[in-house]
């Protein structure tokens, strides 16, 4: 069984900055793809962003010059460092990991309780 946790959600003024964690803990494997996504009140879940274990990244657009996805293997854990944050910003924020085996093959998709992350003066 693997566990997902993140972690660092908390209110900001605009302009500020949040550093998320999501850590996965129990059987992890070494291959795997990690994504946060955010849904604000009222709206569909939507993906922000993108890590896998080779190194490739991917944002959203809206969030490409103000977001960075980070990895710390020996951790099993993935940051997301957000600046110059936005009212638009806000919502509970998500963390996907996706495990592969060393076929290729999916072997789990798990998803973490979620912080929130507010921006507001």
């Amino acid at each position: 069984q693997v566990q997902v946790v993140e972690s660092g959600g908390g209110l900001v003024p605009p302009g500020g900055s949040l550093r998320l964690s999501c850590e996965a803990s129990g059987r992890v494997f070494s291959t795997y793809s990690v994504g946060w996504y955010r849904q604000a009140p009222g709206k569909q879940r939507e993906w922000v962003a993108q890590i896998t274990s080779g190194g490739y990244t991917n944002y959203r657009d809206s969030v490409e010059d103000r977001f960075t996805i980070s990895k710390e293997h020996a951790k099993n854990t993935v940051y997301l460092q957000m600046n110059s944050l936005k009212p638009e910003d806000t919502a509970v924020y998500y963390c996907n990991v996706e495990f592969f085996d060393a076929l290729g093959t999916r072997a789990g998709d798990y998803w973490g309780q979620g912080t929130q992350v507010t921006v507001s003066s």
